[in-house]
Order: structure tokens, then sequence, then C-alpha cells
């Protein structure tokens, strides 16, 4: 990979889906036939690309969102929330209602998705700047469009979702790193699953760090710091994959970069929103 840039903020862009989310906490997730009230409810602009974007934004980037929007009030909210920040928003709309999550949160911090529809995705056959890829220091893809996997292979470092895996191999691309996590049956691959193979595939463990596979063999990376109150797991794996991409796009190695953003997930357990305990992201 070409080095990174000294002087100005990284370029980073996510290409993929983000999703109206409504978190709660309930005393145990219901049973048959029962009624449970959430509590301490919020929302956000959440997803496997929404989480990331709160985090891309608390440190020296240039964020570019490639998304799409549902044409009903849960996509105008989330809409405007987007670009009422100061990133970049390229984004379609479609003629469907915006994917809406409910997030359960049980005692212990676990939570429970409940998904509302499908997911809105960018396609590179959308009317979006998709030549502005070509000038990111990084891109990170959760989308379903081979097409648009190859619009982002322009990026100088490429970080794509193993739960994207078919778009991945469809599209004959080659990614810098496959991410996802050891504990999700959808996600959990090997570096021959995929054709060609990606440079490295990174299975996160949660609290264990996790593994590194390259063609050279498998290799761990370090734990994150203990977590004293363990709130809420919502977003921790997004925000991994955020502050990943970003230490990528800085020049790190991936052992490197995993080991430094293993607390950037770590730290969004002690809340319920993510966005509340993000931590600022540094240059290294």
């Amino acid at each position: 990979m070409p080095s990174a840039p000294s002087a100005r903020p990284l370029r980073i862009a996510l290409v993929g889906h983000v999703q109206h989310i409504t978190l709660g906490l309930v005393p145990a997730l219901p049973r048959d036939g029962e009624i449970v009230h959430l509590s301490d409810l919020r929302w956000l602009p959440g997803g496997g690309s929404g989480v990331p974007f709160w985090q891309l934004l608390r440190g020296p980037t240039e964020v570019h969102f490639f998304t799409a929007f549902g044409d009903d009030e849960a996509g105008a909210q989330v809409e405007a929330e987007l670009r009422a920040t100061r990133a970049q928003v390229h984004a379609v709309r479609r003629r469907e209602p915006h994917t809406r999550n409910v997030v359960l949160i049980t005692p212990g911090g676990e939570r429970t998705i409940l998904v509302l529809g499908e997911s809105q995705y960018p396609r590179r056959d959308d009317p979006l700047p998709w030549d502005l890829l070509a000038g990111c220091d990084a891109a990170f893809f959760t989308a379903q469009d081979p097409e648009a996997l190859r619009a982002a292979r322009a990026a100088r470092v490429l970080v794509a979702a193993t739960r994207r895996r078919e778009a991945i191999v469809r599209s004959g691309v080659k990614v810098d790193v496959a991410l996802g996590s050891a504990a999700d049956e959808r996600e959990v691959c090997r570096l021959a699953d995929y054709h060609p193979a990606p440079s490295a595939l990174v299975l996160t463990e949660g609290g264990s760090g996790g593994t590194i596979e390259t063609a050279g063999g498998t290799e761990r990376f370090a734990a994150p710091p203990p977590v004293r109150r363990r709130v809420g797991s919502y977003g921790a794996g997004d925000s991994f994959a955020a502050a990943l991409t970003f230490f990528l796009a800085a020049g790190l190695g991936v052992r490197e970069a995993c080991d430094r953003a293993g607390a950037y997930g770590a730290a969004v357990l002690a809340g319920i929103d993510p966005r509340d305990h993000q931590l600022p992201l540094v240059r290294p």
C-alpha cells in the first residue's frame, strides 16, 4: 500500500448502509406472548456504516459517505442528522421505507437487534461522484453491489465487511482487509473462501482480541483494555472497524492497526448510544 499523507486530514470513504436505530434497555428478552417495555430510549443513524460514520468524525478526517435513503420520515430523519455534520454525504433516495432497527439491551450489555425491512445500499449505477474514491486514503465497504466495490478499490486502502463476502467474490476485487466477527456465523470465513484472497482477514473476538490470517499464517492481535462497566455492546464492532480503517489509512500495518483499534470498540461498551463514548482518533 502507498504511504499515507502526513499533513492534510485523512480522506476516508464509507460505502454502505445506514439505518434508523431505536435503542432501549429491557430487563430480559421477551418470552412468547410477553410484553416488554423499553426504557432509556434514544435513536441514532447507525448500522454497519452508520456507527463508523460517527467514529470517523472524531478525528482528523475528511469523511465521504456513499449511501441511500428511503423516502419516508425515517429516511428524512437519518438524512438530516448526517447532513448536519461536517461530512460530505453522497446519497440517492429509494422509493421505499427506510430501514428501522429496534435494539434491545439486556442487563450485562448484550444487544439483540430487530431489523424492520431491507437496508438501502448505494449502487454503482447511481448518479454519485464515484471518481472521488480514487483520491481517498481508505474506503470501508458494507454495501452489496460488486460494481460499487470495484469503484471503492480505487482508494489506497480498501476494507470490506466479511458479511459482504458474496459481493467481494463476485467483484473479483482483492481487498486489503476483510473484517468480521468470530462470534457471528454469517461473518466467519477463511482466506480460502475468497478468490482473489484479501491481503488479510481479521476476525474479532470481543474482549479477547482476535486473529489476523494472511498468506503467511495466522496470528493474534491484542485484547482491548478491560471494561469497568459494560452497559451496552451496540456499535462496538463497528467502532473497531472505523478505527481500524483510520489507522490503516494513516499508514500502520494490519497488526498494529488492530492492536490500536481494540480500545475504540471497547470504549462504547460504557453506554447505550455508542456516540456517547467513542474515543477521539489520533494519528500515530
